[in-house]
């Protein structure tokens, strides 16, 4: 077998895979018989397509050309995909720290058209102010975490809110709960200034911010929180659930529930200047 290094499984390796897959089982051309095409074995091309392993772009290229796939859109959409599973970038050095699942978040977010953010509990990641975060993630920690393990949780988080700046930052709606606004995180000083942070960047153009009030009654997103993530070409919206048990992606054709549920949570949440409203009045209560 072929000796592949290089990243490992993600994502994107998944999703390049699986549309690479789909093709040649469109043309109905047996696995074997595209494997031999790129000098691979049978089981390194069903690695390859179950995104196990990623795709190299000269496979890539191939496989497309044995295919026949000459349109121009389809097939830089496919070789975008593949230069992004092997371009690194700032979150990489990550790896090791948070796993390859964790760092999933921070790709889809720097990729994302708009980012959909529903939270019950607390405040989301994106819009935390690092004192939040930290008592948060401190809470959340065991009790012999190194300092140094939980300063790199902390700046993850801090950095992964640069997609929210810049010249092109990335859109971002989000419904909380009135819940997490009278949630006491750290202490009062804490709170206050996560408010206020709430209140200063729903003045950006790029971020809209809902609340729904306490006194709503059921809406559609009653078993949790979760974010949606509007992608551009060549990429499939999704979505990520966080559960006690670990992380959960979803893709088409569940994604398009979760677009009902946020149509309906936009619905039951009150509007803009209401929400920024209500979180004022936390912020002088």
């Amino acid at each position: 077998m072929a000796r592949v290094t290089g990243p490992g499984p993600s994502l994107r390796s998944q999703w390049l895979g699986e549309r690479m897959r789909r093709i040649r089982k469109r043309l109905h051309i047996p696995q074997q018989e595209a494997a031999d095409h790129i000098q691979r074995n049978n089981s390194m091309l069903g690695r390859y397509e179950s995104g196990e392993i990623p795709f190299r772009r000269n496979d890539v290229i191939d496989l497309l050309d044995f295919y026949g796939i000459s349109n121009e859109l389809e097939r830089n959409g496919l070789l975008q995909l593949c230069d992004d599973i092997w371009r690194k970038d700032w979150w990489d050095p990550h790896t090791d720290d948070f796993g390859q699942d964790f760092i999933d978040i921070p790709w889809l977010e720097s990729r994302a058209e708009r980012i959909c953010v529903y939270q019950h509990i607390i405040i989301h990641g994106l819009v935390q102010t690092r004192e939040y975060a930290e008592a948060l993630i401190r809470y959340g920690s065991k009790e012999r975490t190194p300092e140094v393990q939980i300063a790199k949780w902390i700046d993850l988080r801090i950095e992964r809110q640069r997609v929210l700046h810049g010249d092109d930052p990335t859109k971002l709606a989000v419904v909380l709960e009135e819940a997490a606004l009278q949630r006491p995180i750290g202490n009062e000083e804490v709170t206050r200034t996560q408010l206020q942070r709430l209140v200063e960047l729903n003045e950006l153009a790029s971020i809209e911010l809902q609340v729904i009030p306490t006194r709503c009654g059921p809406h559609a997103a009653l078993r949790g929180s979760f974010q949606l993530y509007e992608m551009p070409d060549p990429y499939p919206d999704a979505a990520h659930i966080e559960t006690v048990g670990g992380s959960l992606y979803i893709e088409e054709p569940t994604v398009s529930h979760i677009r009902e549920v946020w149509k309906d949570l936009t619905e039951s949440a009150l509007p803009p200047d209401e929400s920024i409203a209500l979180v004022k009045r936390y912020l002088e209560g």
